[in-house]
């Protein structure tokens, strides 16, 4: 199995995408005359545009330019508080284009090695990242899966989805650097050691090029031949990039789709959220922002889209609900595993979960 990429080969340890896979061979035990219509649950769409995304921000993780940024960024501030500002608001505005687990698996290897040079508190930064990305994403349609998972599913113009989603975003963001100013102190930054940011311009010029033309064509519904323009360019450019994105994340997602669109089709479950009212737009997003805190903010927004078309109260609530509760997104997850803290999980949850509370009564009161 050595010839598999690394993130196929590592979901024989991945809890979440084993539980998906039980799900999936519970249904096709129990409804086996439904296993050819299968491939019909799949938002290939959804899938095409997330595949173009791993690949250009794959290259332009590897390119190194976002770890010589990042340094740049350090070496210019005075304070941790103004190095936690400045990594925070990075994380954000990365997160809005990158989407937010990729902006995670740049900024916060990049923050821990920088928390190594200037002796900075890495647990708490990392969770404010993890808040950062979360808030950021919610802004742009390519910003997180749940996000593009609607954009695709209702056709909407980013433009508009940016709009819809920008009070809730300015809040978040705005309390969020306020948090951050609170949370770190005015003690003066030192920075003693050197790093060496090496930077592939060819791959960063390409990935930039590439870039604006899958967006537009993504836009326009046309994002299988957007993917398709990009695997043969790195193909043919730098093979490696097709074969270091996250594959299992994509087969993970497959699972998501088949397993929730088969569950939202039980009677039983038709009957209980039936029950909740969800044409009333506070029903739905609390039960959006609730259900994220269970199952995680994707697999609630695919569930939640097959019973209610309010898209922005939809969006409002499973990106509100990738607050609180670890499980609430996956960005959450990735953070965490990869500052390999298990003490921080606790910390995690004493910032998380109040900035939960106030934002979901903050987009409770703006619906």
């Amino acid at each position: 199995m050595t010839w598999l990429p690394e993130s196929l080969r590592s979901l024989r340890r991945d809890v979440f995408f084993l539980v998906l896979l039980g799900v999936a061979i519970a249904f096709a035990v129990a409804m086996p005359s439904r296993v050819p219509t299968w491939p019909s649950l799949v938002d290939w769409p959804t899938i095409a545009a997330l595949t173009g995304l791993l690949i250009l921000t794959k290259a332009v993780e590897e390119s190194g330019a976002l770890a010589h940024a990042g340094r740049w960024l350090i070496d210019r501030t005075s304070t941790r508080r103004l190095a936690a500002l400045g990594l925070v608001a990075a994380t954000a505005l990365l997160s809005m284009l990158l989407t937010n687990d990729v902006s995670l698996f740049v900024m916060v290897p990049l923050t821990l090695s920088m928390c190594r040079i200037a002796r900075m508190p890495a647990t708490r930064l990392v969770i404010f990242e993890a808040l950062a990305v979360n808030a950021g994403s919610m802004l742009t349609p390519i910003g997180n899966p749940q996000n593009l998972f609607l954009w695709q599913q209702w056709g909407i113009g980013f433009g508009g989805f940016v709009w819809a989603m920008l009070p809730v975003v300015a809040i978040a963001l705005g309390l969020l650097l306020a948090l951050t100013a609170v949370a770190f102190p005015t003690t003066r930054l030192e920075v003693h050691e050197h790093v060496d940011n090496r930077l592939d311009r060819s791959m960063l010029v390409v990935a930039a090029v590439l870039y604006v033309p899958f967006l537009f064509l993504a836009d326009a519904h046309h994002a299988a031949w957007g993917l398709l323009g990009v695997v043969v360019v790195f193909a043919l450019f730098r093979r490696k990039v097709l074969a270091a994105i996250d594959w299992g994340l994509l087969l993970t997602f497959v699972l998501m789709f088949i397993d929730l669109r088969m569950l939202a089709g039980l009677d039983i479950i038709k009957r209980w959220l039936g029950v909740l009212d969800l044409h009333q737009p506070l029903h739905l997003f609390a039960t959006g922002a609730l259900a994220s805190q269970v199952v995680s903010n994707v697999p609630a927004a695919i569930l939640l889209a097959e019973y209610s078309h309010d898209w922005r109260t939809l969006a409002w609530a499973v990106n509100v609900g990738g607050f609180g509760f670890i499980l609430g997104s996956l960005a959450n997850l990735i953070a965490l595993r990869l500052l390999g803290e298990k003490k921080a999980w606790g910390t995690f949850h004493l910032w998380s979960v109040p900035f939960f509370i106030v934002m979901a009564a903050v987009g409770a009161l703006l619906l």
